[in-house]
């Protein structure tokens, strides 16, 4: 390769001095193609935090992970800074948006060829996952997987072709020479066996079952020392402080063997980790995750020459087969002691051990490993056949419209201590009419898609417990159903709620449920969402019957292996077929003689259970149905045109315009986008950016209903003029709608 074929490579991924795996492995191959080629290396790294990190000279754009546009202005930066070749690192923890989808706004973007490098590979991925994934695998030139269980993976389970994928094992450095006896003087313990896990701590590192191991291991080695090193993962910190590591501390305190244990709270660089290496006798990586594609510590430890014990997860299935290592079964105190002391007790095995591993070590070293990649990158060149020139110019047509910002303080302002009103005068929150459930239970959804777009905070989180206690005080655990209305003083105004309330409830505890990553949030809704399922099917209510699947959908994201709510989702989806089957004709393919409010959500329902059950009558019936409330909620002119609340839409013709209503402009989005993941056709996109566009501006009157200061919705679309007061039901519609749109922007 000269260097006309490779003058500039940009590497994008984490980036030291962000303590991560994936940071000190973009650092090192960066580092290592440098000295491999004569290519200037830049590097365009995540920011996690407000202001990024100190990064050194080579890094000359940066993300903030959370923000889409950033991805986009990156790839310009990119195209117009003449790189020849992307090298990615892809975790789907270190990029924004829903399952990590925001990186693939910026490689749709770029106009040279992209080597991905899959730090993890899904034998099983959710919708969301494998969605992202196909994705990637299209967008990139080449595919770069450490195991050749992850290759295999590709190819069956993504249907990536084999000649797409380069199997390069995780780089490690050359190890200096190493005189154990000093090492082991220089950290005091010498005489001492000495065993090690090192790498950013979190619960599923495993190490509190080598913890329960040591006892036994004490009786064989009273001089036994485990080493745990390593700061916990930043992450973790954020979210629940050193609560694992304090839980270990207190294990090892009753298991009374404090003296046996020590814990380095730091993050080490390389020369030091290289040197506890050398100290210890073995090494043990005791991760509880089986399908672990790579593990960085693992390929550092092995490489260098260390005995290893580790449980059998991917990377270590097959870098210790052939008695190159010990495997143990997971979560397993008792295997890991007998190893240990097996090994400790055997010089000879455990030096040939170290031996073997050395010498197959000289493969993964940095120098070895760059080369790999080096060809990888030439092979991405070479099939590239995409004329590699910016783009001075880009048309509307050549990217996606912008979408507004998301803004809460009318959200904030609606709500109090009880949760959020239903009603406002102009602005202003009218507590005169109180709250209900169905609001709040919308609003519930919301926060949890903010999360899910990694936009959560503090103030969200508080809206989320306020949003979660109404619904939960509105559940009456009597009758298994919710009460829907309270006044502003907390009293209920009736005994049992709407139909529709019970279902729009259901659907936010099945958001809870499938997509929150607050633990209590979700043990909550669990438990409220087993009372509350079996009153569903009790009503007559399709609207309930869809509403309903759509949130045992959600709940199955987490607890796929459900029948009993499996089967409910059967029943109310054959309930709606047969509706429909009842109603339905060529000139009317609908379900009611009627189509009323939030009319999408009936398709959506059977779109939503077909993908997940393989059922095609449901997908069928889901797609015509929409595809024909699409057409008639169309106006001439090819705006978004909801079917009006004066009167609603008959099957004798008659089809009132007016009064227009921000929940059907939300169910068309939702609808839309639904359709567009069960086909992939870019049609159902743009039915969806064409409802969400009538919030916007683009409807009858040509009249924006959000507010852009605030991010309130006027309540509807009159014959003359826009409703001017935001209600809860207007604002969450919008807020809803610009949130799934943020999603969907991220996977056109």
């Amino acid at each position: 390769m000269t260097n006309h074929d490779l003058q500039k490579i940009a590497f994008v991924g984490d980036y030291l001095p962000r303590k991560c795996g994936i940071a000190t492995f973009t650092h090192d191959l960066r580092s290592a193609i440098a000295k491999a080629s004569d290519a200037n290396c830049i590097v365009v790294p995540m920011d996690d935090i407000v202001g990024g990190y100190d990064y050194e000279d080579e890094v000359q754009f940066q993300v903030v992970e959370q923000e889409l546009d950033d991805y986009r202005a990156a790839a310009d930066f990119l195209n117009f800074s003449n790189v020849d070749m992307v090298s990615l690192q892809h975790e789907f923890g270190i990029y924004g948006g829903a399952s990590g989808s925001h990186v693939l706004a910026l490689l749709r973007d770029l106009r040279m060829p992209v080597v991905t490098t899959l730090h993890t590979v899904l034998s099983d991925p959710n919708q969301s996952q494998l969605a992202v994934m196909k994705q990637l695998v299209r967008l990139s030139s080449r595919l770069v997987v450490m195991t050749e269980r992850s290759r295999q993976t590709l190819i069956n389970t993504y249907a990536v072709p084999r000649e797409k994928v380069d199997l390069i094992a995780h780089g490690i450095p050359n190890r200096p020479d190493i005189d154990q006896v000093k090492l082991k003087e220089q950290f005091g313990v010498e005489g001492r066996s000495v065993a090690l896990t090192f790498g950013l701590l979190s619960p599923g590192k495993g190490i509190e079952h080598v913890l329960q191991a040591i006892p036994e291991i004490i009786r064989h080695f009273p001089d036994i020392i485990y080493l745990v090193l390593g700061a916990t993962h930043p992450s973790l910190i954020r979210e629940q402080g050193e609560r694992y590591r304090i839980s270990l501390e207190r294990m090892a305190k009753e298991l009374r063997i404090t003296k046996h244990v020590s814990f380095y709270n730091r993050f080490v660089e390389l020369d030091e980790l290289t040197e506890f290496i050398g100290t210890a006798d073995l090494y043990i990586t005791p991760y509880l995750n089986a399908q672990q594609a790579v593990s960085g510590t693992l390929a550092y430890a092995f490489g260098c020459g260390q005995a290893v014990i580790s449980t059998p997860y991917w990377h270590a299935e097959e870098l210790l087969a052939d008695g190159r290592g010990v495997l143990v079964p997971f979560a397993d105190p008792k295997a890991i002691a007998r190893e240990v002391i097996g090994l400790l007790a055997d010089e000879p095995r455990r030096s040939a051990m170290r031996e073997q591993a050395y010498l197959l070590g000289r493969d993964m070293t940095w120098d070895h490993v760059s080369q790999l990649y080096v060809n990888s990158f030439k092979h991405a060149l070479e099939d590239h056949n995409i004329q590699r020139t910016p783009l001075a110019v880009r048309t509307l047509d050549e990217r996606p419209l912008a979408l507004p910002q998301m803004q809460l303080d009318h959200l904030q302002h609606m709500s109090d201590s009880t949760g959020i009103v239903q009603h406002a005068i102009y602005s202003i929150p009218d507590h005169g009419h109180g709250y209900c459930t169905d609001d709040n239970a919308r609003a519930l959804i919301l926060t949890v898609l903010i999360e899910e777009l990694g936009k959560d905070s503090p103030d969200v989180q508080m809206l989320a417990s306020r949003y979660a206690a109404f619904l939960n005080v509105a559940f009456d655990r009597d009758t298994g159903r919710f009460r829907n209305f309270m006044s502003f003083d907390r009293r209920w105004l009736e005994r049992d709620g709407s139909d529709d309330s019970q279902g729009r409830a259901l659907w936010a505890l099945g958001i809870c449920i499938g997509r929150s990553r607050r633990g209590g949030m979700v043990s909550w809704a669990r438990e409220l969402f087993h009372r509350a399922l079996p009153s569903c099917e009790n009503t007559t209510s399709p609207r309930t019957w869809a509403l309903g699947i759509l949130g045992i959908h959600e709940y199955l994201r987490r607890y796929h292996g459900d029948r009993v709510a499996s089967t409910m989702s059967e029943r109310l989806a054959k309930k709606l077929i047969e509706m429909y089957e009842s109603v339905a004709t060529d000139d009317w393919p609908w379900f009611e003689n009627v189509a009323t409010y939030n009319n999408a959500k009936l398709p959506q329902a059977l779109l939503s259970y077909g993908r997940s059950s393989g059922d095609a009558r449901a997908t069928e019936i889901g797609l015509k149905s929409l595809r024909w409330l699409g057409e008639k909620q169309r106006s001439p002119e090819g705006r978004f045109r909801p079917i009006g609340c004066n009167g609603f839409s008959r099957d004798d013709g008659t089809t009132a315009i007016f009064d227009q209503q921000a929940i059907e402009a939300h169910a068309m989005v939702s609808a839309s986008i639904e359709a567009y993941a069960v086909t992939g056709d870019a049609a159902w996109a743009e039915q969806a950016h064409l409802a969400f566009d009538w919030f916007l501006g683009r409807n009858d009157l040509g009249m924006p209903l959000y507010d852009a200061s605030t991010g309130g919705c006027y309540d509807g679309l009159m014959e003359n003029q826009v409703n001017e007061n935001q209600g809860a039901e207007s604002t969450l519609a919008f807020l809803l709608s610009l949130a799934e749109m943020q999603q969907l922007a991220s996977l056109e």
